[in-house]
Formats: C-alpha cells, structure tokens, sequence
C-alpha cells in the first residue's frame, strides 16, 4: 500500500494519524509513502535507511519514497532534472504497490499515485483540485469537520471498517536527542516556552515584537523563552530576540532535532503551522493563534490547547502577505493568560 502526501509539513502530520490507524489495522502489511524530501524526517531520521524493518527510527513505514519538486522546478529542462525524475519515479513502481492512497488531492499527487502502478487508487470524491479525482479508481466522500478526521474517513473506505486514532510515533533519533540536552544544558533552560513566530504566509503571521512581549512576561514566571525559526526566518527570529529583550534566545536544527526539541517544551505558542501541529502531535500544551484559516478545519486536533481567535477573522486561504486584521486583535495579556492557564494545568 502506497500513501501519497507530499507535504507540507502541518499536512503530512495531519495525515499521520489516517496512517497509522491502517497500520494498526494491516500490521504485516508493506507500507510506503511517497513524501517530499526537505520532509521526509517525519518519517525516518537522517541515517536510517530508507527502506527495510521499521524501527524507532522509521516506526510506521517500510518505505520512503521522496521527491523533490522545488528543486525540479528550479531547472525544469535540465538532463540532470529529468535524470532525477526519472530515477524516483522507477524506485516507486519497482515496489510494485497494489493500492495507492491520495491523501493530497491535488493533480501532481494523484498523477504520482497513478504512476506508481497500483491498480486501485483512492482519493477523495471532492479533492483540492479536481481534475484529481480523474486518475482514482475509488471516489470516496471525505467525512468530518477537521482535516485529520477527513484522512481518516478515507483510511476507513482502504481499510472497509471502522478506525481509532491512534497515537503517534514519530522517528527518535538518539544522537538528536542526547545534542537537544547538551544544548539546553549549555543555555541554562531546561524548562521553556516554545515560540514559533513563523507562518506560510503574512495573513498567517503574528507581530514579531508580540512574541518578544510574550517571552518578556514569562519570564517573570521564571520560564524562558526559546523561538525556532525555519530556513529563511532568521531575521524574524532576531526581531523576536531582540523584542524580547535577552529573554527569548533561538534554537536552530534539522526536523529531527526541532522533534527533539518540542518533545521537552512546557507549552508552545505559535499560530496555524507545521511546528504547532508538531507539538499537538507530540503532547505538548499549544497555545495557537488563528486569523485567515479556521481552527475548526486546521486547529490543534485533541485536547490540551488553547486557540486564540477573533470574531473579526473571516476563514480565507488567500496567501496575503501582510497580518489579517483580525488576528492583530489578539493581546499579549490574552496570550500570556493562556500560556499560564495550560502550564498551571500539567503543573497540577
């Protein structure tokens, strides 16, 4: 059985609990996921093999297939990009799938699953894009409010009978780890808030200087602050640093170490992205802030989180590049009161 979710990263971990209720239904079963390479650490850590008996390191599938669009379409007409192309796309049909699962619903994903060459496909009756749905063999209507609930309803249609979710297990890698400690360890801050100041797009995307507030304010609960940052957000993190007047102090790495760490945050404070599902994934008490996308579709899934949400958001995913209004109306106090409430509730 091949899944088919190439990204992004809040995506994929959305799609992880569909998964790992099939696996828990088919445990014998040859499980592979075609996913996008700058991705594939939610998956199996950096020196596993891709492929092979599932381990801590790689615990739900027994084959990762990765590609890497971003780079293909940097150089669409090169030999060297077709050359690539050529050698992912005969690595996925050499594994022979019989059935192949879109969890993506877009065009490129369901071509992907076509090409794999299983001779059923399923995918959502109304997917993102839909010309999509021309390549399924099986058109299912997708069920539930919330996007992991929809995953779900497809995984049920695979599997014909009645799932849980399950929990989660994501790739530990041991070096990661131990490195996470020893740089805790050397930056004095073995309990801290996770902030994540970073967002897909401007509508998504809370003041930086809110976040240096909000690490200002924890801090007189003797609580520090750490912000992760994305490639290409250093300069948001400074803004943080600095807001937060030495308070806040930002903590780089690989996926799998950014697991690592969010595995030993008291609370996480970010708005609708990949890192806040992380840490719902994980565990971990979320406070999120929402303004354009609607937490009842794209929210923390479960219990222990708190979202933050005004009643002048309208839900849009048009990528606007500057702060949607509503979510500007969203306070430190508001936030901080928040934090406070979730970490005097596991304190308890």
């Amino acid at each position: 059985m091949l899944i088919v979710r190439l990204g992004a990263m809040g995506d994929v971990i959305h799609s992880l609990p569909a998964v790992t209720a099939l696996r828990v239904a088919f445990p014998e079963a040859i499980l592979g996921w075609l996913i996008e390479e700058r991705w594939a650490e939610l998956l199996c850590t950096l020196p596993t093999p891709r492929t092979g008996p599932r381990s801590a390191q790689r615990p739900l599938v027994d084959r990762v297939h990765t590609v890497n669009t971003r780079q293909w379409r940097t150089a669409p007409f090169s030999v060297a990009t077709w050359e690539r192309i050529a050698a992912s796309l005969s690595d996925l049909r050499a594994a022979r799938y019989e059935i192949a699962l879109d969890l993506q619903g877009a065009v490129r994903s369901s071509l992907l699953a076509r090409w794999s060459g299983a001779s059923v496909i399923y995918g959502a009756a109304q997917p993102r894009e839909n010309l999509a749905s021309m390549f399924y063999t099986r058109q299912i209507i997708a069920g539930g409010e919330h996007v992991v609930e929809q995953n779900l309803s497809l995984s049920e249609a695979v599997a014909q009978q009645t799932l849980k979710i399950p929990k989660i297990d994501f790739p530990h890698d041991d070096a990661s780890e131990q490195e996470c400690d020893r740089r805790l360890k050397a930056q004095g801050t073995p309990d801290f808030a996770l902030l994540n100041p970073g967002a897909g797009w401007g509508a998504k995307q809370w003041p930086a200087e809110r976040y240096g507030e909000v690490a200002t304010r924890l801090a007189e609960n003797g609580l520090r602050s750490l912000i992760n940052v994305g490639p290409g957000e250093e300069d948001l993190g400074r803004a943080v640093e600095s807001a937060s007047g030495g308070r806040a102090e930002i903590f780089t790495g690989s996926l799998t170490q950014l697991i690592a760490l969010t595995r030993r945050a008291r609370v996480f404070i970010g708005g609708d992205t990949g890192p806040m599902h992380l840490a719902v994934a994980l565990g971990v008490p979320v406070v999120g802030m929402f303004g354009p996308t609607d937490p009842a579709r794209n929210g923390p899934f479960g219990s222990g989180s708190i979202v933050l949400r005004s009643s002048a958001s309208n839900t849009s995913y048009s990528h606007v590049p500057r702060p949607d209004d509503g979510l500007l109306e969203i306070g430190v106090e508001q936030v901080v009161a928040a934090a406070r409430q979730l970490l005097g509730e596991r304190h308890g």
